[in-house]
């Protein structure tokens, strides 16, 4: 039937969006419920929304399946003697003008969908099925171009494949944002990366550089590419500053006070000027007092023991970044910088055993367990790192809550606000779970896990080979102990 099937399939389409319309509008023909039509309808909406997330899924699966058939097609037509980059040119210009894209967008999408269609079966099934957005397929490809096709499969059965040899946990990828997958996805990458990662960032530290970018407005954007435990601990030290420099007499917010901070320093006044209503700095004449801002934040590096001796180049974790060389962790602990607290995992499962030495008093100790076992904000969605959070009772205390791990979560100022000033509430947490969330609605949603994984072996040692960490003493307990001990 060719193109009237197609034409007939986008008009009942179309008809179905119609029906649709109309139901959000409640003009349908019967009401979402009739005991209580306007929570009905709200709950109606919700519904709509899900079942609309599912079906862009599917055009947008459709989509690229139909772009790649008409490269395939588009250069059988042209021939074997075709120019190469102009026949490319030529389909991402059609594709572009088809899809109101630019050439570059039309090229990116154009290379998503290869990718899909030709290497990431999984990823284009779930993207059908309307388990995964474009959003989550754009990630998914990206971080599995620079991996072999084994690794590239391994990625997506880990998280695609319920029945894979250990599958990610907690919240199913599909039900958190794209940018939340990214980090998931990066995390695995970088720990199971057929070159090292030592390798990878040696050349890209040669890449470093600061960049400026105009913006609207009389504004511009001035970023740059540092190793990451310098950029999170410059973050750390503008954020201190910041919150330093708060008070009820202070009318900037936590945003505004870090850029001009980080203005008085790039600019030599390193004193954190005072500004007017429209922006304009007062106060940094010669002669004001610098002030030292330390790096007060508390950062968790995340070591997994055979890296810190040495025996592994195993990736470690920072904390607000992700994974980072072997070689930048035992350098921040070597170095005894006091924002970086160590943290040893245990060799047989990946679990968290030891936090460094300057946690061990209750609070800080439960605080720090807490940061391990979230790693951020457990609201869904939410990117905010630990350093910012606040511990907050889920069972509240006045109820009968105890200040234990199992009853404790560490939202973000704003979820923490949402939790006691809406209908939003955690649910139950356990110690090596975050809590999830119910919505007003009622509807749950689970939180995100943390990808606790078993460390890389040195050679000619394997679990069981040693008993690492028993009580008393051991080989590896007192090999652990000189090798701190030496870097105090």
């Amino acid at each position: 039937m060719g193109i009237a099937a197609v034409a007939k399939a986008f008009g009942d389409i179309r008809a179905a969006l119609a029906v649709l319309d109309a139901e959000v509008d409640g003009a349908g023909s019967l009401p979402f419920s009739e005991a209580d039509p306007l929570a009905g309808l709200a709950d109606g909406c919700l519904d709509v929304l899900a079942g609309a997330r599912e079906v862009e899924a599917g055009i947008a699966g459709l989509k690229a399946k139909a772009a790649v058939k008409y490269s395939d097609t588009a250069w059988a037509v042209a021939g074997p003697d075709a120019p190469v980059v102009a026949q490319e040119m030529a389909v991402a210009a059609e594709i572009g003008c088809v899809l109101a894209l630019g050439p570059r967008a039309a090229s990116s999408f154009l290379a998503t969908a290869h990718a899909l269609t030709t290497s990431l079966p999984r990823t284009l099934a779930a993207l059908r099925a309307g388990v995964i957005s474009w959003q989550h397929a754009v990630v998914m490809a990206d971080e599995t171009a620079s991996l072999d096709p084994a690794g590239a499969a391994a990625l997506e059965a880990h998280f695609l494949d319920p029945d894979v040899l250990d599958p990610a946990r907690g919240c199913p990828v599909g039900e958190m944002p794209a940018h939340r997958f990214r980090v998931k996805a990066r995390m695995w990458r970088e720990r199971h990366h057929a070159e090292s990662i030592e390798k990878r960032h040696a050349r890209s530290v040669a890449d470093r550089r600061v960049e400026l970018r105009p913006d609207q407005d009389g504004m511009a954007w001035l970023s740059a590419c540092l190793p990451a435990d310098q950029a999170l601990a410059g973050w750390n030290r503008l954020t201190a500053a910041a919150r330093g420099s708060q008070g009820p007499d202070e009318p900037r917010s936590m945003a505004q006070l870090r850029a001009d901070i980080f203005a008085d320093a790039v600019l030599g006044s390193g004193t954190p000027t005072s500004m007017d209503a429209r922006g304009t700095a007062a106060g940094t004449g010669e002669g004001a007092d610098v002030p030292s801002w330390p790096i007060r934040a508390q950062v968790l590096v995340t070591v997994p023991v055979f890296s810190l001796m040495g025996r592994t180049d195993e990736p470690a974790v920072l904390d607000g970044y992700g994974p980072i060389p072997a070689s930048m962790a035992r350098r921040l602990v070597a170095d005894g910088a006091g924002s970086f607290h160590r943290v040893l995992v245990d060799p047989r499962d990946g679990a968290p055993l030891e936090i460094g030495r300057t946690s061990y008093r209750l609070t800080k100790a439960m605080r720090a367990w807490l940061r391990m076992r979230d790693g951020k904000c457990p609201f869904p969605g939410c990117s905010n790192n630990s350093l910012d959070n606040e511990a907050d009772h889920i069972l509240a205390w006045h109820n009968g809550g105890t200040t234990g791990i199992s009853n404790l979560g560490q939202p973000c100022p704003k979820h923490h606000r949402l939790r006691h000033t809406t209908g939003w509430k955690p649910t139950p947490a356990t110690k090596n779970e975050p809590p999830g969330w119910i919505s007003p609605t009622g509807r749950h949603y689970k939180s995100e896990h943390q990808d606790w994984e078993s460390p890389h072996w040195p050679g000619g040692l394997r679990p069981g080979s040693a008993d690492f960490f028993r009580h008393g003493t051991s080989p590896g307990e007192e090999a652990i102990e000189r090798f701190l001990r030496s870097r105090a």
